[in-house]
């Protein structure tokens, strides 16, 4: 029966310790995606400023990026979260009494595993899959908007010329709707046609793109008539379909190619025949971005999971982890650039996590508490001691 109860007290310690460091991730990680995410939406504010979208043609633009964010700030955020479970369980001296009790460093491991195993599920979806389908997907709707003549050419208080038509709007709002429309029409040799319309909806369907003008007059000029014909109207519909975008052709960057297209890329592919370096950097990329979670999870505990006292000091541990941390990213991100012309910095960079990931295991297991060394802290404290009596004195 106590054994019992102790395999219970364990259960709860690793649901305690695993539901804290989730909710912290994910807390940071909303946080930290809706900051970069509002930063990246704002670029595309002109979709209903200047190109009269909807917001929902906004959100849904803007949102399409989010998946990516959130495979690249996941690796941080899980980061942020396990030195946050790590600093609390130390500032409540649960560390303490939980390696009083006979739990070694490497057994309190596992909740942080089981944890950043979730998290590393979460980023090899997106990675793999999600990310390139939000991509491919944003591809085709900027395609779509930035080739439509309707949407994009025509700007307010400007006079477009397209050819032998003139337009010019007042005012452009949500909807298609347009404000103040003045056409000139001289595509016809045999009359100029003038229009002027209060407002304008723009409607594409089956038979073309059209711009029903409401509550205006028009003023056609018949060659070898002298008075012109004018006729007011409280409808009139004007074919654009000349003007507006049919199908577009999409292209994909490398970044937007599906993961099956980057293993078996197709042999007459320009893309893959100008640079093929780029698919394989790519693929593997998508291969490293669940790793990081893990190695960053396992540098965390190397670094701050070891029991110590209130008194011992965790301030040169942190600054030593986000250290080692910053260098391992760069080191990442250098191989990852330099393996579109180097094949073998691929490798170089999967042994790197192989090392750093076996070190932090070798160090959990033998409970190395990583301190400053003792010369390092007597020097600061010795220039702590001559710098303050120099402030008190006021003298430089």
């Amino acid at each position: 029966m106590p054994l019992k109860g102790q395999f219970l007290r364990i259960g709860a310690i690793d649901g305690y310790v695993a539901k804290m460091t989730l909710t912290s991730f994910l807390i940071v990680l909303v946080s930290l995606t809706g900051v970069i995410w509002i930063t990246q939406a704002l670029r595309n504010i002109d979709l209903m400023t200047g190109q009269g979208q909807t917001i929902l043609v906004f959100l849904g633009i803007s949102g399409l990026i989010i998946p990516l964010l959130i495979s690249i700030i996941a690796p941080i955020a899980l980061l942020v979260a396990v030195m946050y479970a790590l600093n609390k369980l130390a500032t409540d001296s649960e560390i303490i009494v939980i390696s009083a009790a006979g739990m070694p460093p490497v057994r309190l491991l596992r909740p942080f595993l089981q944890a950043t195993i979730i998290v590393s599920c979460l980023v090899a979806f997106i990675s793999l899959y999600l990310a390139p389908e939000s991509l491919r997907a944003l591809r085709r709707w900027n395609t779509q908007l930035g080739a439509d003549v309707l949407a994009n050419v025509i700007q307010p208080g400007q006079f477009i010329k397209l050819g032998q038509l003139t337009l010019r709007i007042q005012e452009r709002r949500p909807g298609g709707v347009l404000v103040g429309v003045f056409i000139d029409d001289k595509r016809d040799p045999s009359q100029r046609v003038n229009i002027v319309a209060d407002r304008g909806t723009v409607i594409k369907n089956d038979r073309g793109s059209f711009i029903i003008l409401e509550d205006g007059n028009l003023q056609r000029f018949e060659v070898g008539k002298r008075e012109p014909a004018l006729v007011a109207f409280k409808s009139y519909a004007f074919d654009m379909s000349q003007f507006s975008s049919g199908p577009q052709s999409v292209t994909y960057n490398v970044t937007e190619r599906l993961t099956p297209e980057l293993i078996s890329p197709v042999a007459d592919d320009p893309l893959y025949a100008k640079s093929p370096g780029e698919f394989r950097a790519e693929f593997h990329n998508r291969i490293f971005a669940p790793l990081y979670p893990v190695i960053f999870a396992l540098m965390a505990f190397a670094f701050l999971g070891m029991p110590r006292t209130t008194r011992q000091s965790r301030n040169f541990a942190i600054s030593s982890l986000l250290l080692s941390i910053l260098v391992v990213r760069i080191a990442g991100f250098a191989c990852s650039t330099i393996s579109v012309k180097q094949p073998i910095t691929i490798v170089m960079q999967y042994g790197m996590l192989v090392v750093v990931g076996a070190l932090c295991i070798w160090s959990i297991i033998r409970s190395i508490m990583i301190e400053a060394p003792a010369g390092l802290t007597e020097a600061i404290n010795s220039w702590s001691r001559r710098l303050v009596p120099a402030r008190l004195r006021g003298t430089p």
